[in-house]
């Protein structure tokens, strides 16, 4: 790529209304539409902002390269997409350096990625989630639908407000998300594990319904010795070991079979 190149039509495009860039925020939701292993989002990206860069670049030949450039490799979180469209725009529209462009698309798509994973994936869905699987347990035919719901708003709440603050804002909300990147990535890691914990310890049941015999005295396995080591260590062991084995390539499936055979055997046995 060029870093050289000069616009054809170097004339400042009129700022895109709210209501374009809403139109814009909902065809963010196909970022992933087609992805592939070779350029990830960039079909999906293009897809998403191409009514804005139509509208900015009324040069055909300034368009073709703007659409050639937001063609390669692409790949960051689907909720956050919005902030780099925002500000990936508004560059467009003051026809910055190419290079520039391209750099901030660059150094933005993965510190977002992993924000949005910490943020959506560690700590809003397993606590809308465990909210709406809670009250689904006592009978309440509400939990789903109040899960979704919670979800949704905080989805499309920061899809929408980071697609306006992003454009507005510009190139200057990069500084802002280098100073506060850090912080908010490890605090949402940390809420977001105490929820998975809590969340294993109430949900994954998992205890040895085993009682030791010797003589007259009897030994609880699990109440006598397991709790007293740690409570709801077995879930947490468990939960540990199947994570051990996603991450080793284990299909879900099979891991899925596997614990439902354990506990056929464990039930059987009447240890489990």
């Amino acid at each position: 790529m060029a870093s050289n190149y000069i616009y054809e039509d170097k004339t400042e495009a009129v700022e895109l209304q709210p209501k374009q860039l809403r139109h814009l925020v909902w065809r963010s939701l196909l970022l992933q539409a087609s992805f592939n292993y070779e350029r990830m989002q960039a079909a999906g990206w293009l897809y998403s902002i191409l009514p804005g860069l139509r509208q900015i670049h009324k040069n055909r030949q300034d368009l073709s390269k703007s659409m050639k450039d937001h063609m390669e490799f692409f790949n960051t979180h689907p909720f956050l997409v919005t902030f780099i469209m925002g500000i990936i725009l508004a560059m467009e529209g003051k026809k910055e350096d190419r290079e520039a462009i391209r750099g901030i698309k660059v150094a933005t798509m993965g510190p977002l990625g992993g924000i949005g994973d910490a943020l959506f994936y560690l700590t809003l869905l397993p606590i809308t989630a465990g909210i709406g699987a809670s009250l689904a347990v006592d009978g309440n035919f509400l939990g789903p639908i109040i899960f979704v719901l919670m979800f949704n708003i905080i989805h499309f709440g920061v899809r929408f407000g980071l697609m306006t603050y992003g454009y507005k804002t510009g190139v200057k909300a990069i500084a802002k998300l280098k100073e506060g990147t850090k912080f908010v990535s490890r605090a949402a890691s940390i809420v977001g594990l105490t929820v998975v914990g809590g969340l294993i310890a109430t949900y994954v049941a998992l205890q040895i319904d085993y009682v030791w015999v010797q003589g007259e005295s009897e030994l609880n396995i699990q109440t006598e010795v397991l709790d007293q080591i740690m409570p709801a260590m077995l879930p947490l062991a468990y939960t540990l070991l199947m994570y051990w084995l996603l991450k080793k390539g284990w299909s879900p499936l099979m891991l899925i079979g596997i614990t439902v055979v354990l506990g056929l055997i464990g039930s059987l046995l009447g240890i489990m």
